[in-house]
């Protein structure tokens, strides 16, 4: 069970480091220049300072109703997802501890930008297909994505049914 909670904080701080390393590197680099675009522009790297949720949902909020709402109502339901992680480590599969601890820690790293940032979460990668384009995210929005998609596909295994 230790190693379960020893695992959950190293992955956490690091996912979270990494967050914050790469968004002051875009912010030093990326902040007043053009954006700079590679492979045909499939992949495009252009900061913008984002006050609200995905997609700029909540982006005309009040300061004062951004704040509870996109800044201290998820910190602390990240805080209780946190308690849960560790008091029930041992009731966790590792895949799953695995895409909640993601979650968690991408959750904090956005989280961390608004509450340090007067609500500004930095974001600076953006993916174009064919026709299909991505909004413009950052590594925190990368694990979320990443933590929710492998709880939906493990939820989507079936089950093997015992022989009878």
């Amino acid at each position: 069970m230790k190693s379960r909670i020893l695992l959950l904080c190293i992955l956490s701080l690091s996912l979270i480091s990494w967050d914050r390393a790469s968004k002051s590197l875009a912010k030093e680099y990326l902040a007043n220049t053009p954006p700079r675009s590679f492979l045909n522009n499939t992949f495009r790297l252009e900061y913008v300072e984002n006050t609200g949720a995905a997609m700029s949902m909540g982006d005309n909020l009040p300061p004062h109703l951004s704040f509870w709402l996109l800044g201290i109502l998820p910190l602390t339901i990240l805080l209780g997802l946190f308690t849960y992680l560790v008091t029930h480590t041992r009731n966790i599969s590792l895949p799953r501890l695995t895409a909640l601890t993601l979650i968690f820690a991408g959750g904090i790293g956005n989280i961390l930008d608004r509450l340090l940032f007067d609500r500004h979460v930095s974001d600076f990668m953006i993916i174009k297909l064919f026709s299909l384009q991505t909004g413009i995210f950052n590594f925190a929005d990368i694990w979320i994505t990443a933590g929710v998609l492998w709880i939906a596909l493990d939820s989507l295994k079936i089950k093997k049914q015992p022989a009878s």
